[in-house]
Formats: C-alpha cells, structure tokens, sequence
C-alpha cells in the first residue's frame, strides 16, 4: 500500500474520537461557565433583595440651657469649736450635771471629782493665812514703839504672802476637779459614770459647737482664680438627699500644699436645726462666673476619638424629602464633628457642631455609619441629671 494512502487512513481513524474530545471540554467549560453565571445572578438578586435594615437608636434633641461654670469639691464639715472634754486631775466622780446629747451654755457645770480632802487642806491653808495676817498686824503695832526690828515686819509680809499663795494654789487645784463648759453647744455621748475613778485626762463628752459650722475643702491651684472671699458655696450631703445648704467662703488659706498642688478652702454655713456634724462628708459647688447660654447633650451622645469627638444627627433621607423612599425608611444617620466645652454631671455642652433643634443621637452610635437607616426607640431614655449621685441599690 503507498505510504500516503497509509497516512490518509490513520488521520481519518483519529480525527472522529479528538472532535469527540474536543466536543466534551467545550460542553464542560460551557456547563461551568453557566454555573458561574447563574449563580453571581443568584448572588445579586439575592442582594437586591435585601433592604439595609435601620438601626433602632435613641434620640434627643439639642437645645440651650443656661450654663454656669461650677467648681467642684469635696469637703468635710467641722466645728466652729469643738473640744473632747477632759479634766487636769485624776479622782473619783462624784457628781454628774449633764445628759448625753444636752445643749449646754458657756459655763455651766457639766461634773465633778470627789473633794473632800482638798476642801480640808484649803481650810488648813486658810488658817494657816490669817494666823499669819494677826502676827503682821501685832508686829506692825510694835513697831512703832521700837519693840520689834523691821526685819521681823518684812519676815511677816512674806509669810503672809506665801500663805496666801498655798490658799490660791490649793483653790486651783480644787478648781480643777470642776468640769464646766468652755464655750455653748451640744455634748456627744457621755464616757464615764458616777463613782469611777478617772484619769488625768480621761475623756469625759464630746463639745461642739453647732451653729454656725465650718466646711473645709480643697481646690487645685488653677481654680484659685475663680474663687475670693465671701463668695456663696452650696453643699449637700448624703444624709439629706435633695436639700442644699448655702454658705459663704471666710479664709482662703496663706499657701499651696506642696504634694497636691491644692489649697485649703473654709467656708461657715448656718446651722439653726443643726442637721449638718462635725465629721460629715460633703460634695461642694461654687458657682464662677456668668450664666450662658449653651447648647447641652448627654455625655452619651458623643463618640470619643482620637482624631477628633463626634455625635450622629438623625435627619431626613433625601428619598424622604422626595417622597420617593420606600416604606419604613426616613431617618438616616450623619456624622458630625464637634468642638465640646465643659462638663456638668451627665452633661456635655457643646461649643461649635450642633445647631439648635438638631436630633441626636444618644444610644446605638457603635453600629452607625453615615447614611444609615434609623428607627427611632419608643422605650424611654435614662434620665440626664446636671448633678447625679450614686444610689446603694
């Protein structure tokens, strides 16, 4: 058989079964192609499908409020006089004059020691002083007639001098066993009773007095500026939640404590139904300059950051506006940078960034973005308080 017609019927045994094959690929690149293609369809329709949901947030919205610069301070309440009562001497208790929690005047008999023996050398002395005071007098007599030298007048001056000093001394030590009262006020609880021994020095009732009180505080160095003299000062305390007591700033102290860098504050507050002791712990706030008029947020309304702090207004999409935007929608959140002043509690307020009326923000900003759908919460918010206290629940 010649070569070419060998080679014709080799080709023609091949040709069928690589168009086969050819065939086989193209239909698997066809089938994989489609695949691809129905499912990115799927994907999109899938997508297309799914509206952003809004994000439920809670709002408020922003309006002036006056705004005063506070100081403040913590400060501790302390007697005007205050004094644990005590004697010099040591003896037996024989009289008592007083009640627990007395109010007591400048003066007055509060105890005293058993005296006996004191009361008996004082007569001693006193004997012994006028036996000296008749020797004086005879020899002073004698003296004129030259029956005795001055030498022995001098010698009785001066025993009569020393004998009236053992009486003064012996006066103040019989003194010493009296208690009285330094200064009006009310006694504490008494220490001793009647018939114990005490101690020089033993403390026998607390004194304080109540009205007026002092109240001591500190405020660091750069607030000095903002406080003087005879400026009004209002302190509460946790005794007496809701009520405030004014007073009035009496000395502002010499220097600054070196370790704090804060000086030393004393105001006085009345007193009359004296609910406010010595010892008490007090929240104080002096009010500085003028009111303002500022815008005011919850401190929750901000989004703290590095590059700078923020809120999210709640506003109308512009599908809204249009009438164009499918139902539920019609809030969108954006974001808007703000320059904050001081704060006041659980207020913030806010200098440049939000204008008056605006819809804030004040629960759910982790999950926003700008242009974010919104659903406004209908549960109510926690309440913004300019002065809040921890409650023990």
């Amino acid at each position: 058989m010649p070569v070419k017609t060998l080679l014709q019927d080799r080709l023609g045994s091949m040709f069928k079964p690589m168009m086969i094959m050819l065939a086989s690929v193209a239909l698997v690149f066809a089938a994989l192609y489609g695949f691809v293609s129905f499912r990115s369809m799927m994907i999109g329709r899938f997508l297309a499908s799914m509206a952003n949901p809004p994000q439920t947030v809670s709002v408020t919205t922003a309006a002036y409020r006056e705004w005063r610069p506070k100081f403040s301070a913590i400060g501790t309440f302390r007697a005007v006089n205050g004094a644990d009562l005590s004697l010099e001497t040591s003896g037996i208790v024989e009289k008592i004059y007083f009640q627990s929690g007395q109010d007591v005047e400048a003066g007055q008999i509060l105890l005293e020691l058993r005296k006996d023996t004191d009361n008996a050398r004082l007569e001693s002395l006193k004997a012994t002083a006028e036996l000296n005071a008749i020797n004086l007098r005879r020899d002073q007599s004698q003296l004129k007639i030259k029956a005795v030298s001055q030498a022995t007048v001098d010698s009785d001056v001066a025993n009569l001098r020393s004998a009236n000093a053992q009486v003064v001394q012996q006066e103040a030590v019989i003194a010493q066993k009296t208690l009285l009262a330094p200064f009006a006020g009310r006694l504490g609880i008494r220490q001793i009773d009647l018939g114990q021994y005490i101690g020089a020095g033993t403390v026998i009732v607390t004194l304080q007095a109540l009205d007026p009180i002092f109240l001591d505080f500190v405020l660091p160095q750069q607030d000095l500026n903002g406080v003087s003299v005879g400026q009004t000062i209002a302190a509460t305390v946790d005794a007496f939640p809701g009520q405030s007591f004014t007073g009035k700033i009496d000395a502002i102290s010499s220097k600054v404590d070196l370790a704090s860098r804060n000086v030393q504050i004393r105001a006085s507050l009345a007193n009359a139904e004296r609910k406010l002791r010595p010892g008490m712990f007090a929240s104080v706030e002096i009010a500085t300059g003028k009111p303002q008029r500022l815008i005011t947020l919850p401190q929750t309304a901000i989004v703290y950051a590095p590059f700078g702090n923020s809120v999210f207004l709640a506003q109308k999409s512009q599908e809204s506006a249009d009438n164009k935007a499918p139902q539920g929608s019609g809030l969108v959140a954006h974001q808007a940078f703000v320059r904050l002043g001081e704060l006041r509690g659980d207020e913030v307020s806010v200098l440049e960034g939000v204008p008056e009326g605006a819809t804030v923000v004040t629960a759910g900003q982790v999950k926003l973005r700008n242009g974010a759908p919104l659903a406004v919460s209908q549960e109510p918010s926690p309440p913004v308080d300019a002065y809040p206290k921890p409650v023990d629940q």
